[in-house]
């Protein structure tokens, strides 16, 4: 299984307004994914508002999502907590239930020390024997990874990969050489921040971890199969394509955006967890109108 390689799609997680996990629309959005023949599917990230549910909903989530893949695509879980052993806990339930591996971010309240990570992450990837990926997300964690770090935990048990965000500097291929001359041989790197992302591909990124996979996957498909081709002109135009999506993820973050898609597109009615808003109407006119360069 191509876990850590390639397309890695990251859907939403559909839930009333109490939190409650409907598996019925996440089976109709994961079946999306399936079709399309994704890579691998990110569940429980983010997008998938792991923080904002409860451990009994992420394991009806994991549940459900085992049963729609049936071993067929590699289901990446997310397991971030802000206590150990809360995350070490949802790494086992995640290995129970059907996980094929798992990811990481260090959730904080109180802002956590490079050796205070290191022992985190440790502790988490010891408690199964999946394969973890470490989940660099500083605009959400307020923790960035330094090359140090990331080097110290490379050698871990069971830590095989890297979910990085995209450089302030927007230099992707430096970005990457930086890290492949400090990573092991064998450590797989990917990258987050869509709009980015095609760009990393064409630079030799192992992954794209992609929100608009987890609700476009065909379209994110063809993107991803031309840029690890190399095919410099054929990316650039998928790429413009996105462009409109791609602003609109950075005026508005791409959850709310891709909430507004799965709406747009009656996947499903779900609206992100409060306190997080939905678009207002001419923000979701915006949306639809982005989409019609995509569909």
């Amino acid at each position: 299984m191509a876990i850590f390689r390639g397309l890695s799609a990251f859907p939403i997680t559909p839930a009333d307004h109490n939190g409650r996990v409907e598996t019925d629309a996440l089976g109709n959005l994961l079946t999306r994914l399936i079709d399309a023949s994704v890579q691998s599917i990110g569940l429980l990230g983010s997008t998938g508002t792991y923080a904002y549910l409860s451990r009994a909903e992420r394991e009806r989530a994991i549940k459900s999502a085992a049963e729609c893949t049936g071993g067929d695509v590699p289901l990446i879980v997310g397991v971030g907590a802000l206590r150990t052993d809360e995350a070490v806990a949802l790494a086992k339930d995640a290995a129970r239930f059907g996980a094929d591996a798992l990811l990481l971010a260090p959730v904080s309240y109180t802002p956590l020390t490079e050796e205070e990570v290191y022992q985190h992450y440790r502790a988490v990837a010891g408690a199964t024997e999946l394969p973890l990926c470490i989940y660099n997300n500083p605009g959400t964690t307020h923790f960035g990874f330094s090359v140090a770090l990331l080097e110290r935990l490379a050698w871990a048990t069971n830590i095989t990969a890297v979910k990085m965000p995209l450089p302030a500097d927007g230099d992707v291929s430096a970005d990457l050489r930086r890290l492949g001359d400090a990573l092991p041989d064998g450590f797989l790197i990917g990258y987050s921040g869509d709009w980015g992302s095609a760009a990393a591909m064409l630079s030799g990124a192992d992954a794209w971890f992609s929100v608009v996979g987890g609700i476009l996957p065909e379209p994110a498909m063809n993107l991803t199969r031309v840029a690890m081709a190399g095919d410099a002109d054929a990316t650039k135009r998928i790429d413009a394509r996105f462009q409109p999506l791609w602003d609109l993820f950075k005026q508005f973050g791409s959850l709310r955006v891709v909430y507004a898609v799965a709406n747009a597109l009656s996947l499903t009615p779900a609206q992100p967890p409060r306190p997080i808003l939905p678009l207002d109407v001419k923000d979701q006119d915006r949306v639809v109108t982005a989409l019609e360069g995509l569909l």
